[in-house]
């Protein structure tokens, strides 16, 4: 199991901040443009971030095979969680999406199981807890037959994050590049979205540079750069202690929604984003007290 370092947890902090704040440009930039069109100059816009840096700290473009099969698995998830998060834009609004996002915290353990791992009491008992904070957020109890499409396109999202997170910790176990598989992710994201652009939405170029400013954040800094401190910053942290710190990018969404959106919550909502966040915080000690080998000392590091 990773140890994890300072380095770790300020890389995964920063992730979790530009994360947050993206997802006010994601909704700015859906005013102007379509999900499948953000979503394929998003990512193309990453992959051309990240084209400098490893031409120049990786001294070249000479992956090994490895790095590109897994960066194409890698990317084809990534894709997928992308563009179901975008089309959540069309039906719900940068904060209640975020925290929807983060539930991917609570498909992690529940996919483990299908690779032999148990399921701890208290983990079920988060699961629980969220599943509760997610009703409040999303449902209207007084029409129980009306659930927001975009909150149902987010939790989809979710799952496949979860798959993304645990993909990247498998992977960085074998001989790959943190950067070149980043860069790789981007390049299969682009080229997929890109094609759905051209088949399923009418681009115009007017209108992509009206939403240029949101793309331009949520390319270079939510992908070129956060998603890559992701991939870096997990080699230096505990998958639990790493996962716990992405998941605060809800609550800088939330808080970013409220500075530059003045978007608020209703009670309901508020309380159930609450029992969300609780929910994760309980999910990841959970985690970290099954990771504990037996007989260690409270004290240890």
């Amino acid at each position: 199991m990773r140890k994890t370092t300072p380095k770790g947890i300020i890389l995964l902090l920063i992730t979790a901040i530009i994360w947050g704040s993206s997802f006010v440009a994601q909704e700015i930039g859906m005013k102007s443009i379509d999900a499948f069109t953000f979503t394929g100059i998003r990512t193309a816009l990453g992959a051309i971030a990240l084209l400098p840096v490893v031409l120049i700290v990786n001294k070249g473009m000479d992956l090994n095979r490895n790095t590109l099969v897994a960066g194409i698995v890698l990317g084809i998830v990534f894709s997928v969680a992308q563009n179901f998060q975008q089309f959540a834009f069309y039906y719900s609004t940068s904060g209640k999406i975020a925290f929807i996002t983060a539930f991917y915290m609570f498909f992690v353990p529940l996919f483990s199981v299908f690779l032999g791992k148990k399921i701890k009491l208290l983990t079920w008992l988060s699961i629980l807890m969220g599943l509760a904070g997610l009703f409040l957020l999303c449902i209207n109890p007084s029409d129980m037959t009306k659930i927001n499409l975009g909150d149902v396109l987010a939790l989809i999202c979710a799952v496949f994050y979860a798959i993304q997170i645990m993909l990247i910790d498998k992977l960085l176990e074998k001989d790959i590049n943190g950067i070149q598989l980043s860069f790789m992710q981007f390049v299969v994201a682009a080229l997929i979205s890109i094609a759905a652009m051209f088949i399923f939405e009418k681009p115009v170029i007017a209108d992509i540079k009206t939403a240029a400013p949101s793309l331009m954040y949520s390319g270079i800094m939510s992908c070129g750069i956060a998603y890559t401190l992701q991939i870096v910053g997990q080699k230096h942290a505990n998958p639990v202690i790493a996962s716990l710190l992405m998941c605060m990018e809800s609550v800088f969404a939330v808080i970013a929604a409220a500075l530059v959106l003045h978007q608020g919550m209703s009670l309901k909502e508020a309380a159930g984003c609450v029992i969300m966040f609780a929910a994760i915080i309980i999910s990841q000690l959970s985690e970290s007290l099954s990771r504990r080998p037996s007989g260690e000392s409270r004290h240890q590091a």
